[in-house]
């Protein structure tokens, strides 16, 4: 690489491994989220996905090495992580023990925040990715969700629900599908987090209003 071309390249590249490290940091330490890099989304010959699967299905948007069973808050596991090992790499939470979330279709995400504005109901942080929204929860067992759910005479196949053993891309990870951002940034310090049944409810009316085809 030139010396011109090197100028125009490298800061940026610092920019993001920085923003990477502050992310997770925040995160880890800021949040009491456990974190733990993501594999890379690449693009060419070397793609999709740093998992080296010809056919991953989610590129950038899951563990790799270290697994997710590793996912730590410890700032120094953290720093040696994003400055070392993968500086730059996507900031994947591990879901279950401090934070959970629901998920659903990007065009159902606008019209789900009115109307929870209009109704009172409370929510925490939300992020979006090119295709869902996604509500940040308080930590929910299986056994809850499936008792909830089943409480619901209809519950729509397309939210998805991110539990224990699951895990989310935060902002401003770059996946093989596109960015990560905040639709609705955490307050500072640990963030208040709903209750999933709070939310529920309109969940299953933002699906049926907004997507016909549910």
């Amino acid at each position: 690489m030139s010396e011109p071309a090197a100028r125009l390249w490298w800061p940026p590249l610092r920019r993001a491994r920085t923003v990477a490290l502050a992310a997770a940091l925040d995160a880890a330490v800021g949040r009491g989220w456990p974190v733990v890099p993501g594999a890379r989304a690449l693009r060419g010959d070397d793609g999709p996905c740093s998992c080296g699967a010809p056919a991953c299905p989610a590129p950038g948007e899951h563990p790799l090495d270290p697994p997710l069973e590793a996912a730590t808050t410890d700032p120094r596991m953290v720093r040696w992580w994003w400055e070392r090992r993968a500086p730059g790499a996507p900031v994947l939470v591990a879901t279950g023990r401090a934070v959970c979330a629901v998920s659903l279709p990007r065009a159902a995400g606008p019209w789900l925040l009115r109307h929870l504005a209009e109704t009172g109901v409370m929510i925490g942080p939300v992020l979006a990715t090119v295709d869902h929204f996604v509500l940040l929860t308080a930590p929910y067992t299986l056994d809850e969700l499936g008792s909830l759910l089943a409480e619901r005479p209809w519950v729509p196949g397309s939210l998805r629900y991110h539990g224990p053993g699951g895990y989310l891309a935060l902002p401003p990870s770059r996946t093989g599908a596109g960015g990560v951002h905040w639709v609705r940034r955490p307050l500072p310090g640990e963030p208040w987090l709903p209750q999933v049944g709070t939310l529920l409810g309109g969940l299953i009316t933002a699906s049926a209003v907004t997507l016909p085809n549910r």
